[in-house]
């Protein structure tokens, strides 16, 4: 049960879903892994996830098995824990993301003013436009003009992920350095809550 602290909108995961994971986000893996390692990683990757037969686009869904299994051999490879591959990945996926919503942006927003209102843009864009993976829902509960928090309630146990996202928005609006990102819990449970406040003045 999520409580609320105070004016509540909500966030998504963007284009994942409880059940499958849009193409796009496999497209854009794929380019991650090419542009921190190489192609033969991702060649690699594809192998010992027995994915070689899968051949991801974005006009197509995917069952999540397939990220889960991606994402636990990339770690494997690397060194680095799924928490970790999710929050870069995340990070990685905010400009992308971005640029095929800018339309939807509006010129005054912040780091926080866009997190507050992505349920009514972005959010019902995606809703729109794929039927058959509508995202999860995220609450988002602004405390102050400088505060809020991002309750991520999901069986996928992606919190990193949505961590990510958030610090690449902040990186986004050229606030990296201004604004906390904490999750205040663990980021792989079923219930994440990520803390987001400005710690210097604008």
């Amino acid at each position: 049960m999520l409580v609320s602290l105070g004016k509540t909108a909500y966030l998504p995961v963007f284009l994942l879903s409880s059940i499958t994971v849009h193409g796009t986000i496999f497209t854009l893996l794929k380019r991650y892994v090419q542009t921190q390692y190489d192609h033969s990683t991702w060649i690699r990757l594809l192998e010992v996830s027995g994915l070689t037969a899968a051949d991801f686009d974005h006009k197509h869904v995917y069952p999540d098995e397939h990220m889960y299994r991606l994402v636990g051999e990339a770690a494997t490879m690397t060194g680095l824990s799924a928490d970790e591959l999710h929050e870069k990945f995340g990070e990685y996926l905010v400009p992308d993301l971005m640029y095929m919503y800018q339309r939807l942006l509006q010129p005054e927003w912040t780091t926080l003013d866009m997190l507050e209102h992505t349920e009514s843009t972005m959010h019902r864009q995606v809703r729109q436009e794929h039927t058959e993976n509508a995202p999860p829902v995220l609450h988002v509960t602004r405390v102050s003009a400088d505060e809020l928090f991002i309750d991520y309630v999901s069986k996928r146990r992606m919190g990193g992920l949505a961590v990510g996202i958030v610090r690449g928005v902040a990186k986004y609006y050229d606030e990296a350095d201004q604004i906390s990102v904490e999750p205040t819990t663990s980021e792989n449970g079923e219930q994440v809550r990520i803390r987001v406040r400005r710690t210097k003045p604008q």
